[in-house]
């Protein structure tokens, strides 16, 4: 086998370090993962934390774990917010990030959450995920850097899409608990139009 030589050992290095710059940007997530594997999140309340795999695995369900960090899916029909009908709004499990409310989910069928658009795009980020049915598009927590579940394009009227989530990934806030956790600003969403 030929040695390389030390601009070889460069290029290959610079072309690697633009990939991951690539990946990591084109994301949208402002989590870092070090060579440990320790995932650091800036929380929806500003606040910065660190988890080892080992305390996500502390911290998460055995469900919670496959879906948010091994990009998993939950059974259908068989968790907790498939046919919740409660008023409130649906946040990241770790990082807090408000993802969607109650007002813009409806029964998909599927055995799902399934809701027409986030709160705010700025709380999510999406991208290309091949499968072997085709190409999907995954939607992920921007600050969590969280496997969500997908958006496909055959929702309803008037965005036609349905982001298909995975309850394991998100906890439910109730509207009346909105305010004294922090998320007293989405409660609009709620008021009556007229």
């Amino acid at each position: 086998m030929k040695k390389m030589t030390a601009g070889a050992i460069t290029i290959l290095l610079l072309l690697s370090v633009g990939v991951l710059f690539f990946f990591n940007k084109n994301s949208g997530a402002s989590t870092t993962i070090d060579s440990e594997g320790a995932k650091r999140i800036e929380l929806y309340n500003g606040e910065i934390v660190e988890y080892s795999q080992q305390d996500l695995k502390t911290k998460l369900t055995d469900i919670q774990y496959e879906v948010t960090q091994e990009d998993g899916t939950e059974k259908a029909f068989d968790n907790e917010n498939w046919d919740n009908k409660k008023e409130g709004i649906y946040v990241d499990i770790l990082s807090g990030e408000p993802l969607f409310s109650s007002t813009e989910k409806y029964k998909s069928g599927t055995g799902w959450p399934s809701f027409t658009k986030p709160i705010a795009e700025e709380y999510i980020t999406t991208k290309d995920d091949p499968g072997i049915f085709g190409m999907r598009t995954e939607v992920r927590s921007k600050q969590g850097d969280n496997h969500l579940g997908h958006v496909f394009e055959d929702g309803p009227e008037p965005t036609g899409l349905r982001y298909c989530m995975n309850s394991a990934a998100m906890e439910f806030i109730p509207k009346q608990e909105m305010k004294k956790r922090g998320y007293g600003e989405f409660l609009y969403l709620f008021e009556e139009e007229g």
